[in-house]
């Protein structure tokens, strides 16, 4: 599994169009649980977090079986957070989310790349 994040408008989309030219992309926030555990590429994926979180669906084995169940997919999420704190209890509760859910997969991938600007830095792997 490949992890890739960054910033909002950061150009992680196409930053990874260009890394693997052959992947059909889907919106995280408009795939559900089962699409996702056959898709190749999902981008949005800290949308589909909250999504998850917004229909009430437990999300803290989403990791493991992610990792179990689509072990070579690519995922591409916002960092949520970093900035003000949100005032709103389930923002917070999404942002902290969005932070563990995306650590448990890094600790797992195979490569983790965060994009800047457009340009990619590999934090784990090749």
């Amino acid at each position: 599994m490949e992890l890739i994040i960054g910033g909002a408008f950061q150009g992680k989309l196409r930053y990874a169009r260009e890394l693997h030219p052959d992947v059909v992309w889907v919106d995280g926030k408009a795939c559900t649980l089962d699409e996702m555990c056959k898709i190749p590429g999902i981008y949005n994926f800290h949308l589909f977090i909250k999504k998850q979180m917004m229909e009430g669906k437990n999300i803290l084995n989403l990791a493991d079986m992610l990792l179990e169940k689509n072990p070579n997919m690519i995922l591409i999420s916002d960092e949520v957070g970093y900035g003000v704190v949100p005032v709103d209890a389930f923002d917070r509760d999404y942002r902290e989310s969005v932070g563990r859910v995306c650590t448990q997969l890094a600790a797992k991938c195979s490569k983790v790349t965060r994009v800047v600007c457009g340009i990619g830095t590999v934090m784990k792997g090749e």
